[in-house]
């Protein structure tokens, strides 16, 4: 492909924020928009003034942004049918947002021209051109998004293109092409893009896709194939329905695969933790499995791939993993072979011999564990317990005399408690200890540390961060053998994941809790 400039705008602050179950806070718009400037995305599209408090709240703060790259846009419409540019309130809203830049969209299918806003063709587009007009007099300059362009085109190739040359005569900077329903065909796309880019000219075009067909990412790659300079799209997919095309796919592909030039290429090796920054400012739990930046994107589970891997990484792996941030991972199960566990144990830091036959019995041992029900590739603290048992390379800091568990429930007072009792023995002392707490888990953890803690302060440092149980064969019903994975944190950052299994939901979560706290101790001790 010719070398060109790709720009990059985003939208994640207000197309993503049509995701189910997705809300930004005003802060948490602001510190995604800092960090989407320290990438290198061009345009950031920062909401619709008018359509909420927040939104209008978010403008008002950005323009105390120091922002190095991104130019901020505001979003919004053409002026309504049958009234001026200059009378319209939606309009003036615009600029009252006081950015640089304007994104307004407009109607391209005569269905939603005849049909939804109920006006003219011939004023639909003098609605286009003058809006543009109108912002561009204010000194802005304006982005056009062209709404279900593809299904307006196929439906009346004239009328679409029509309503480019009206954004172009306004004075638009770029014209963006939205396949608005994501129902859109690759053939046919490329094909559409092809002759738009041809037609406009020395007007910059533009893609926005949407996902419903699976496809976002392959239209915008193959609208930039076809002419396109600039991509729309989301970080991590947000939007409404099945999202927005992804640009954490998007980006690595259009500068590791077509090698083109994109403003934040210098700055990839950043993507996976701007991808994870935006789950967390989202309040969701991150796709492992996205490709360039999911955790499990370069990760090995079978024998013959780790393997491989080990003697050489592209024949299983496409890119280096660290030019997207991320790294090779290799999964142990009883897929497992003895390459698999040195390759695991090289990755956690554990010195392995790998003639030393505790090896061989460790495999056995994994995989006898896995088959009654426990599960190391989100564990690896478990696992690395495990490991270092095996190899007599660690020791366990306390052992555990016994435990119970009592719950209780008043239906009157509609309140129910729980008490866990732990016994312990720490260098030959028992520590015995109570606790309370809603529920049984947060009991035990509580006891535990409670009998810890004297000889090992450390434990006041760590925190549960998450916790799934998993049925394993529900025809046993109630006695089904329950899979618990723990999740656990302490101040620095870090997260460990721990596994308990057992036809004991109780036992299985002690297993998870026990193993969480002796990895923190084996680790800083």
């Amino acid at each position: 492909m010719e070398k060109k400039k790709i720009f990059i705008y985003d939208t994640t602050l207000r197309d993503g924020t049509q995701c189910e179950g997705v809300s930004f806070s005003v802060a948490a718009k602001l510190r995604l928009a800092e960090k989407m400037d320290s990438f290198g995305v061009d345009f950031i599209e920062g909401g619709w003034p008018g359509s909420n408090p927040r939104d209008m709240a978010f403008f008002e703060k950005a323009r105390a942004l120091k922002l190095q790259n991104a130019k901020i846009s505001a979003f919004g419409s053409t002026r309504r049918a049958g009234i001026s540019a200059e009378e319209d309130s939606q309009l003036a809203l615009l600029v009252e947002a006081e950015t640089p830049y304007v994104t307004i969209f407009g109607k391209t299918w005569l269905l939603h021209v005849t049909e939804i806003i109920r006006t003219s063709p011939e004023e639909n587009l003098k609605m286009i051109e003058e809006s543009v007009a109108y912002l561009v007099s204010k000194g802005r300059k304006v982005i056009y998004d062209a709404e279900h362009f593809f299904d307006g085109y196929k439906d009346n190739p004239d009328y679409a293109l029509e309503t480019l040359e009206a954004a172009k005569r306004g004075g638009a900077e770029f014209v963006c092409l939205c396949d608005t329903n994501g129902g859109t065909m690759p053939d046919e796309f490329a094909s559409i893009v092809g002759i738009v880019v041809e037609r406009m000219g020395d007007i910059p075009v533009g893609v926005h896709c949407h996902n419903d067909c699976g496809l976002g990412v392959a239209l915008s790659l193959s609208g930039v194939k076809s002419g396109a300079s600039m991509v729309q799209g989301t970080f991590n997919g947000l939007g409404e329905r099945s999202g927005n095309a992804n640009l954490t796919t998007i980006i690595p592909n259009l500068v590791l695969k077509f090698g083109l030039e994109v403003e934040c290429a210098k700055n990839l090796k950043k993507l996976r933790d701007l991808s994870l920054f935006v789950d967390e400012m989202a309040n969701l739990r991150s796709d492992t499995h996205q490709p360039y930046v999911g955790s499990s994107a370069f990760a090995h589970k079978g024998g013959v791939h780790a393997d491989a891997a080990n003697k050489a990484k592209r024949s299983y792996e496409h890119i280096d993993p660290a030019l997207v941030g991320n790294k090779t991972r290799v999964l142990v199960s009883d897929m497992s072979g003895r390459a698999s566990i040195m390759m695991k144990a090289r990755e956690l830091g554990v010195d392995v011999n790998s003639k030393d036959p505790s090896i061989k019995k460790f495999l056995d041992e994994l995989k006898s564990l896995e088959f009654r029900g426990y599960e190391y590739e989100a564990a690896d603290a478990s696992f690395s317990l495990l490991l270092s048992k095996f190899l007599k390379k660690g020791h366990d800091h306390f052992a555990v005399r016994g435990y119970r568990v009592i719950v209780e429930r008043d239906e009157m007072a509609r309140t129910t408690k729980s008490e866990a009792t732990v016994k312990l023995e720490i260098s030959g002392t028992v520590e015995h200890t109570v606790a309370e707490a809603h529920g049984p888990v947060a009991a035990l953890d509580l006891a535990l540390r409670k009998a810890l803690v004297k000889r090992f302060p450390e434990v006041k440092d760590i925190e549960l961060a998450d916790f799934k149980v998993r049925i394993l064969d529900s025809e046993a019903g109630a006695n089904a053998v329950t899979r618990v994975q723990v999740e656990t944190k302490d101040s620095s950052g870090e997260v460990w994941g721990t596994v308990g299994a057992s036809d004991n939901i109780i036992v299985a979560s002690w297993e998870a809790l026990k193993d969480a706290v002796e990895y923190k101790l084996a680790k800083d001790i």
